[in-house]
């Protein structure tokens, strides 16, 4: 403490082969003052500008003390102090020291002076207790006093001493505890630098009343740092990377670690360095550490990934500056992966790579080039770049790179001709998409040749030229030759033949030859017709070779038909209306003539000399070429509907003149022109199309009428054939029939027995009539006539009975449907068939096996069981 006695302080020291750490604090009483220390002995104590005490090296202590001075000099005033330290060694705990706790030293601060007035005078002054150093993870033993405190005034008064602060009444509170009697200051368990490294408290000193006697004075407690924490690294596993080739010295990663412990202590120092290094080729010591910033740095050449790709560190960490004695030590590992730079260029696995290709084919791949690089794969390194240098002027080939196998694959982009290239002989280059690496001594690219052959196919026909334009006139009579109309066949080196046919002619008016493609008229060609357009008929034809296989082209037929004056011209309009008298209107009409110029217009209208009443009525006046005016002639016409037939001449060469009838319509006028009298106009005629629209509406009014008589005729039959049907309980189908009522047997029934008599011959199946369909209605007719058997019975007449009863049941229109139940209840009388109650079914059933009445289904089972159970 700056003003000092000379009175040495007396500190202990426990000394256990470590190295001294901080041992005392020196402060200034005067906060304000720059207060400078040194030591005597600068090789093995220093002193901090904080007033801190530290060992500079390590050194074991003897048993003799070790004594120094530790000096201080104020900057301003130059004014100096000193004190004295002596060491000695802790003497270790027995069971009498423990008993007999050791004495606490005091530190006795000398008393200041002031000049006043010439005078020395005596500064009144609180209590001050210096600052506390106080190791972490002491042994005790519990509480260990630190320091007594005591006030000046403590002769005088009985006083009370307390502290605050944490630590003490404060979260982490009992750490410390005062005698409030002797002020003796202790601390009552092991201290962790790690957790808190100083404790602010506050002295109290009161009276027995409570009453303030000093002012509170802070103490401050340092916890000194042991070298009690290992090095941590950030990461166990830490990943770096450094590129093929690197020179010496080039900077790889930097691990770090950090020490829970004092970093500005020994305790925290660390030190780096490699234990090991995995694989140890092509050298042991391809990395070196930064000792203090952990940077890692390569120092030997030779990185070649295609040989080494990774590299396994083994860093080790330790504090106390690396001391391997003393120093804690953890390790973690380095992973180092060596990159790929472009140190290889592509090489073609081959010289010449050979291919084909079919003529006229895109998008095919022809050859499959490969390379081999001994970059990483899928790295610009690797991957290859393809180009054609030499053989291919018009650019018929473009080169792919396979993403996957890094091939190359040479494809089609233009369509090859056999017969103009029957092969090419490509020059290619591969590449790395980076440039190779300075100093490769490689050649930056490999070459090889493609060679490609392209094959013969049979090609399509082809007309030369398509579509092929020729000019005729209209009119042409059928089987006129208009032209020759060939195909060519690219395939020169094969010896084909080309047929012909046609392919499409809309209005049916060629036909072309197979063998020689001359086509010819089977028509009259006509230019006016709706298959022409423009003036231009357009054929399509097909030819086709004998090749394997067969191929086939069209080509177009374009007509253009030069008009001929072969249409009549016709008036327009074909109707028309006007007054009884000349005035106040007149029809202006003009021709329609389906040929075009010079064989249309101008037009000459005329009328004709007969009848007669045409001229005497009416009066026609040419306009232009195109118009002309038709007019009455007379001053009244009666209204009606009048046919004037008009003469039309077109300007052709020859004209071509016609008589075309203008229907006109004259009524009565009012003033402004308009018909008044349109109800006896239309009664005296009608036009075309209202008679359709009558006749139409006629013909959907008498088939209305015959489906309604249809629908009732339909609905008499399904009420007659409901009337027809038989009572369902007598219908056999799907019903159960009684038998159970036998009667008295055919003696006591009132029938004609003879009726039934055994037929002596039996009439084949051939000779027997085809039964008429019947019909589910039941017709008005009369009721046919069935047979009827004479009374003298006959052995052979029984067939023809019943062969006639059912020829006239199937002829019979009133009889029920042909699959209802016809009663046939007349057997007649002395049958020769006997009763079958004489049947004896026990006579011969033994002797006949009845088990296959099994295999028929449930309705037997009841005669299974009678028959075909055995003797039971």
């Amino acid at each position: 403490k700056a003003g000092a006695p000379e009175d040495p302080v007396s500190r202990k020291y426990e000394k256990k082969g470590k190295a001294l750490e901080e041992g005392m604090k020196f402060s200034n009483c005067n906060g304000k003052r720059k207060v400078q220390y040194e030591s005597s002995e600068p090789a093995d104590f220093k002193v901090d500008e904080d007033g801190m005490v530290y060992a500079v090296r390590s050194f074991p202590l003897s048993s003799e003390h070790a004594k120094f001075l530790i000096y201080a000099q104020d900057k301003e005033t130059q004014e100096k102090w000193q004190v004295a330290v002596k060491l000695s060694l802790k003497p270790t705990l027995t069971e009498d020291s423990v008993k007999e706790p050791p004495e606490v030293e005091e530190i006795v601060f000398p008393r200041q002076f002031s000049k006043h007035s010439g005078h020395l005078q005596r500064q009144k002054r609180d209590w001050v207790i210096p600052p506390i150093n106080l190791p972490e993870n002491s042994r005790g033993p519990f509480p260990q006093e630190l320091v007594r405190i005591r006030s000046d005034r403590d002769k005088n008064l009985s006083l009370r001493y307390s502290v605050t602060g944490p630590g003490a009444d404060q979260p982490p509170t009992g750490i410390f505890i005062i005698n409030p009697i002797s002020g003796q200051l202790s601390v009552t368990k092991p201290l962790d630098r790690e957790q808190i490294a100083r404790f602010h408290l506050r002295a109290h000193a009161v009276d027995i009343n409570g009453n303030q006697v000093e002012n509170p004075i802070d103490i401050v407690i340092n916890v000194i740092d042991m070298n009690d924490n290992r090095p941590e690294f950030l990461h166990q596993v830490w990943n770096g990377t450094v590129p093929e080739g690197s020179k010496p010295g080039t900077y790889v990663m930097t691990v770090t670690a950090i020490d829970a412990d004092d970093p500005n202590a020994l305790n925290g120092m660390l030190r780096y360095r490699i234990l090991s290094q995995a694989p140890s080729t092509p050298s042991p010591n391809m990395f070196t550490i930064n000792n203090e910033t952990g940077d890692i740095i390569t120092v030997a050449a030779g990185l070649d990934r295609e040989k080494v790709q990774q590299y396994t560190l083994i860093i080790q960490a330790t504090d106390m500056e690396g001391n391997p004695t003393y120093g804690l030590s953890n390790t973690a590992t380095a992973i180092i992966t060596v990159t790929d730079v472009n140190d290889n260029p592509p090489e073609f696995t081959a010289m010449t790579f050979y291919g084909e290709v079919p003529e006229n084919r895109v998008d095919v791949i022809v050859a499959n080039l490969t390379v081999t690089d001994k970059d990483q794969p899928h790295t610009p390194a690797w991957n290859a770049v393809y180009r054609i240098s030499g053989g291919d002027p018009t650019g018929r080939f473009a080169i792919q790179t396979d993403p996957n196998s890094n091939d190359g694959l040479v494809t089609v982009v233009k369509p090859i001709d056999f017969e103009t290239n029957r092969m090419f002989v490509l020059t290619v280059a591969a590449e790395n998409q980076v440039p190779l690496a300075k100093g490769i001594q490689h050649p930056p690219q490999s070459t090889a040749t493609v060679s490609v052959t392209v094959i013969d196919v049979n090609e399509n026909p082809y007309f030369a030229p398509n579509p092929k334009i020729i000019r005729q006139e209209e009119g042409l009579h059928a089987g006129t030759m208009l032209t020759t109309f060939t195909a060519q066949d690219p395939d020169r080196y094969m010896q084909q033949n080309i047929r012909y046919t046609k392919l499409s002619d809309p209005a049916n008016w060629l036909k072309i030859d197979p063998v020689n493609g001359q086509i010819t008229t089977i028509a009259v060609l006509d230019r006016e017709s709706p298959n022409v357009k423009n003036n231009i008929y357009n054929a399509t034809f097909l030819a086709s070779d004998n090749g394997i296989p067969p191929m086939s082209g069209t080509g177009t037929l374009q007509i253009y038909l030069l008009d001929i004056n072969d249409n009549a011209p016709q008036v327009l309009p074909q109707e028309a209306e006007t007054c009884e008298t000349p005035d106040p209107n007149s029809i202006n009409i003009t021709a329609l003539d389906y040929d075009i110029d010079p064989n249309a217009g101008p037009f000459a209208f005329d009328l004709p000399l007969s009848p007669v009443t045409i001229k005497r009525n009416w009066t026609i006046t040419r306009l232009n070429g195109d118009f002309a005016q038709l007019n009455l002639k007379i001053k009244f016409l009666e209204a009606g509907i009048y046919e004037v037939p008009i003469i039309i001449t077109d300007s052709g060469n020859p004209p071509k003149s016609n008589i075309s009838i203008l229907r006109v319509k004259v009524c009565q006028c009012d003033s402004n022109g308009d018909c008044t009298d349109v109800d006896r106009i239309v009664g005296a005629g009608l036009g075309t199309g209202a008679i359709i629209a009558i006749l139409l509406c006629i013909i959907i009014l008498l088939i209305l009428v015959l489906m309604f008589v249809v629908w009732m005729k339909r609905r008499d039959k399904e009420r007659q054939a409901k009337q027809l049907l038989i009572d369902p309980e007598d219908d056999v189908r799907d019903n159960i029939l009684k038998y159970d009522e036998e009667g008295g047997g055919e003696e006591d029934q009132d029938y004609d027995l003879s009726q039934l008599q055994q037929p002596d011959t039996v009439e084949p199946d051939a000779i027997k009539p085809v039964g008429i369909r019947r019909m589910d209605e039941r017709p008005i007719h009369a009721e046919p006539q069935y047979p009827v058997r004479s009374a003298a019975p006959h052995p052979g007449d029984i067939g023809d009975f019943i062969n006639e009863g059912l020829k006239a049941a199937d002829n019979d229109p009133t009889a029920p449907p042909y699959d209802s139940l016809l009663v046939f209840d007349y057997e007649g009388s002395g049958s020769t068939a006997g009763s079958l109650s004489s049947l004896n079914s026990s006579s011969s059933g033994g002797e006949q096996d009845y088990d296959y009445l099994n295999d028929w289904g449930p309705r037997f089972k009841k005669l299974a069981d009678m028959y075909g159970g055995g003797d039971d």
